[in-house]
């Protein structure tokens, strides 16, 4: 293997600061991707079957801002139907769900002990 090829195969364990979910690349998936899009931090890919939504420290998605878009009352269960994948910490509330970069941001929604086992 030459140095080259090895670089191209490295492993950066740097801490990103980033989360981020896949969403199906249907008519909800879109409208909730245009939400997203509108706001700072948060970038949108579409793809033919799926949509990335990636931001920077945690991501917001505000139930309430996509029911006004949407035109129908949208909620957790509309979400986890258009959702296929996620990474970072994901907190469910009744109106929004939040995902986290770092589980110490989330710690205080999901009974998250930071302090070491003695």
């Amino acid at each position: 293997m030459t140095a080259e090829t090895h670089r191209k195969f490295d492993v950066d364990r740097s801490f990103s600061n980033m989360c981020g979910v896949t969403l199906m690349n249907n008519q909800n998936g879109y409208v909730v991707a245009e939400v997203m899009r509108t706001k700072p931090g948060v970038s949108v890919e579409e793809f033919p079957s799926m949509i990335r939504v990636d931001g920077k420290g945690s991501l917001l998605f505000d139930f309430a801002e996509i029911t006004e878009a949407i035109g129908y009352e949208f909620d957790q269960t509309d979400f986890e139907e258009i959702m296929s994948t996620h990474y970072g910490r994901m907190v469910h509330f009744d109106d929004k769900t939040m995902l986290f970069s770092s589980p110490e941001e989330a710690a205080e929604y999901i009974d998250f002990d930071l302090q070491p086992v003695q």
